[in-house]
């Protein structure tokens, strides 16, 4: 019977058998890939391969006073917070309104207040609406919105059906 060989050789050893065998064998293996890919297009393929977004559509009415005001309590709230990539949810319970607070840029001087920007959304029966505010810091640095208007989307990118 011949030696056996030992340790490292016979690790060495598999390893190479090993490499054979995959390198023999990677041909077929290649091609029941390829088969199985074919069989995942064909199947996208009959079912329309597209994915296609949902669109909100626009609100119709303008947010009531009620949804304003916890709106604005919420900015004031993530304002006096002063993230930069921070946002804050709201939900008005009565009306079904709810959407988040986001921060814009770094905050700015005007009259005198350190001011902030800020983009509110709002979702109510299934339609979404998009609000551009501005909050300044008042007393003891409570953060007061000075403003809160529909955004007017100038950058010509899509956010609705009918923009």
């Amino acid at each position: 019977m011949p030696p056996r060989p030992h340790g490292l050789v016979y690790c060495w050893l598999r390893a190479c058998a090993s490499a054979l065998t995959l390198a023999l064998t990677g041909c077929s293996f290649s091609y029941q890939l390829d088969n199985l890919f074919a069989k995942t297009d064909e199947a996208t393929a009959q079912h329309g391969g597209t994915l296609h977004l949902a669109t909100p559509k626009p609100v119709t009415e303008p947010p009531s006073e009620g949804d304003l005001a916890i709106a604005r309590a919420v900015a004031g709230e993530v304002l006096s917070k002063g993230g930069k990539d921070v946002s804050m949810p709201w939900e008005n319970p009565r009306t079904g309104a709810r959407g988040t607070i986001t921060p814009l840029a770094s905050a700015y001087t005007q009259d005198g207040s350190i001011c902030r920007d800020f983009l509110a959304s709002y979702l109510r029966n299934g339609g979404e609406a998009w609000l551009h505010g501005a909050g300044c810091r008042v007393e003891r640095g409570k953060w007061q919105v000075r403003s809160m208007r529909p955004w007017k989307n100038s950058s010509g990118i899509k956010t609705s059906p009918q923009s």
